[in-house]
């Protein structure tokens, strides 16, 4: 009896534990389906921007030719990825942690507001200013946070939740520029950005709804902001490397269907089938990616095969003759998509070698802060891009 006493309080506990972790996977599960939905309001025009080009010119909203107006497209995604490592850095603090859901309602607003404005441009600095600025502020108050709470609730697999989310950016880049297309066709561009901003409102706060705003136990912030892994040069080979591959990889992204027009004399749905094309395979290797970077031998293969991949499709497939055969323009969407889409889902791994690191030296570390830099770097590349693009593509 006296024993069947003694084990009733570890059975309670075994129970605790049971249920504790049941709801904590519950939670991260949820988490994931909430920033999965939010791809939608946050990538939705940035990952295919280059369907808007000729709309706009074709019905005024803008007078500069197809070219000029690229530059909103790399500063929409520039200004996202730069401010990610302020707004990263300030909700990862446990000062700041408890507006995070605040941060991400406003951020729908502003980035709804943003496009129902731009919809009244007539200027391409009216499009700059709305979409270029306010709408990317907004989609970056949304993606920070909310980010954030997918980076507490899953610790063990980290890089494989980031690959599943950067899935679900691929799957609105293949599905949007067909729902677009068919949109600007029937209403045109302003009721298609009026449109847009009204699925932007709905999508976005029934995604911050659907996250668990609670923390994971599993890991706590520290109170200061931990910079000591600005000592290590694995850091800056990782930013470095990432602000050199992004400065490409945004280009095909907005000048693919302008590309598939002007040059090869397509359609535009054919040329809005390019950027399809480019986002449909990163489906797959955004999963497929993260996977392999949770694994640490396989980590530095996934960056490799991704990077090399890119490369070499660029190389061989835009730049053989995809000027004059349509089939290597198809073949470099599908081929450069692949490799270059999954490309970010490789960071799960390098937070990881991060947090080795700090580990090995007995230090603090804010893994959802490095994701932030790392977001940061690529906003580099995004804008290094921005200035040559556009000149590039009207020679």
């Amino acid at each position: 009896m006296d024993a069947e006493i003694e084990l009733s309080p570890t059975t309670s506990q075994t129970d605790e534990k049971r249920a504790s972790a049941k709801l904590a996977r519950k939670h991260a599960y949820f988490a994931l389906l909430g920033c999965s939905i939010l791809q939608l309001p946050i990538w939705g025009i940035a990952m295919t921007f280059g369907i808007f080009q000729s709309a706009y010119i074709r019905d005024g909203l803008i007078t500069s030719s197809s070219g000029s107006s690229g530059v909103i497209g790399t500063t929409l995604n520039g200004v996202m990825y730069l401010s990610m490592p302020i707004l990263f850095t300030a909700l990862d603090r446990g000062t700041w942690a408890k507006y995070r859901r605040s941060v991400a309602i406003t951020g729908v607003l502003i980035s709804s507001l943003a496009f129902l404005l731009s919809s009244f441009s007539h200027q391409l600095w009216h499009l700059v200013l709305t979409q270029g600025v306010l709408a990317a502020l907004g989609s970056t108050m949304l993606y920070s946070p909310t980010t954030l709470y997918l980076d507490e609730h899953f610790h063990g697999g980290k890089a494989t939740a980031y690959g599943a989310t950067l899935s679900s950016k691929n799957i609105v880049g293949t599905c949007c520029p067909l729902m677009f297309t068919a949109l600007l066709d029937h209403v045109g561009s302003r009721w298609t950005l009026r449109i847009w901003a009204l699925m932007l409102l709905v999508t976005g706060i029934f995604g911050i709804a659907v996250i668990p705003t609670k923390a994971s136990l599993a890991r706590r912030s520290p109170a200061k902001v931990p910079w000591s892994f600005l000592r290590h040069k694995t850091f800056y080979v990782y930013c470095i490397a990432n602000a050199v591959f992004s400065s490409g990889y945004g280009i095909p992204q907005t000048y693919l269907p302008g590309y598939a027009r002007d040059v090869l004399h397509q359609s535009t749905f054919s040329g809005s089938i390019t950027i399809t094309l480019f986002n449909a395979p990163g489906i797959l290797s955004c999963v497929g990616f993260g996977f392999m970077s949770d694994r640490r031998k396989w980590s530095p293969i996934a960056t490799f095969l991704s990077a090399f991949g890119t490369s070499v499709c660029a190389l061989f497939l835009w730049g053989l003759a995809s000027n004059r055969i349509p089939g290597l323009l198809i073949a470099f969407s599908l081929g450069c998509g692949f490799f270059a889409g999954g490309y970010s889902s490789t960071w799960g791994g390098w937070v990881k070698d991060l947090e080795r690191e700090a580990i090995e030296a007995n230090e603090a570390i804010n893994t959802g802060m490095l994701y932030g830099l790392l977001n940061g770097a690529r906003g580099v590349g995004y804008a290094l891009s921005g200035g040559v693009s556009g000149p590039s593509m009207e020679l």
